[in-house]
């Protein structure tokens, strides 16, 4: 029996203006969760919401992905209507990457430092990181699993009571504030994964759905699982030439 025969209608996900939010191909995030829903039989729709669209009300999961300050500010401008938050408030599916993460907090910082209003869905704050921008792999030790993805961004984002990292981080800077990465509170799972995290990240991705539909039927992950596998390889071969080059030292010359 397919696992979507108590439902009477598709499974509805809204990728939220990925005009604004989509850096580093997040808008595949969307593509993933549909198609791992297809794969077991349960009927999916991708509703692509454009900056002047209304968010969906009758959507089951919410897609939001990275961007730049100024599409930062104008996401939170046209998300005031209150569609997340009424989503937020059912227990309604939410995934957010990056900027999409920090936007759902309580504030953000753009430019030279100026503090942007968020939307206030999640318990967070972001300000600026302590020295370099944090761009490379990122690899964290969750409650799904290994994940790992990209991370480019400046931002350092504090959690505050309500809220509990997605994981801990093992590799990259992550969230910036005691090593960790993310946020789960509710219904709402953010990330400062890229890659699409879902796609390097399947585990994720049926945390997700499992949200909506319940159980699920396990698929063959193999070749992903070959690719993390390299991926890990990768990191492992990185860390061990960070080490030689820290620890090398010319070779003496002759005077």
């Amino acid at each position: 029996m397919p696992e979507d025969a108590g439902r009477d209608s598709a499974v509805r996900i809204a990728l939220v203006f990925p005009s604004l939010l989509g850096t580093y191909g997040d808008g595949g995030n969307a593509s993933v969760l549909a198609q791992r829903l297809r794969w077991r039989g349960i009927d999916a729709e991708v509703i692509d919401v454009g900056v002047d669209d209304a968010v969906p009300e009758q959507a089951d999961l919410y897609v939001l992905g990275g961007g730049e300050d100024t599409a930062q500010t104008l996401a939170v401008s046209r998300l005031a209507d209150g569609v997340l938050a009424r989503a937020v408030a059912a227990g309604k599916g939410v995934f957010a990457v990056c900027a999409g993460f920090q936007i759902l907090g309580e504030s953000f910082l753009v430019g030279r430092g100026e503090v942007v209003p968020g939307l206030g869905l999640v318990d967070c704050r972001t300000d600026r990181l302590p020295g370099a921008r944090a761009v490379g792999e990122l690899l964290t030790d969750s409650d799904a699993g290994v994940l790992t993805g990209y991370e480019n961004h400046g931002g350092r984002t504090t959690l505050g009571p309500d809220a509990r990292p997605l994981g801990r981080v093992r590799e990259g800077v992550g969230n910036g504030d005691a090593g960790s990465d993310g946020l789960v509170q509710g219904s709402v799972v953010a990330t400062y994964l890229h890659g699409p995290a879902l796609a390097r990240n399947p585990v994720l991705a049926d945390r997700l759905l499992r949200h909506v539909v319940g159980d699920l039927t396990p698929l063959d992950d193999s070749e992903e699982n070959e690719l993390r596998a390299e991926r890990f390889a990768f990191l492992r071969r990185a860390r061990r030439t960070s080490r030689w080059r820290r620890q090398w030292r010319p070779p003496a010359r002759d005077t």
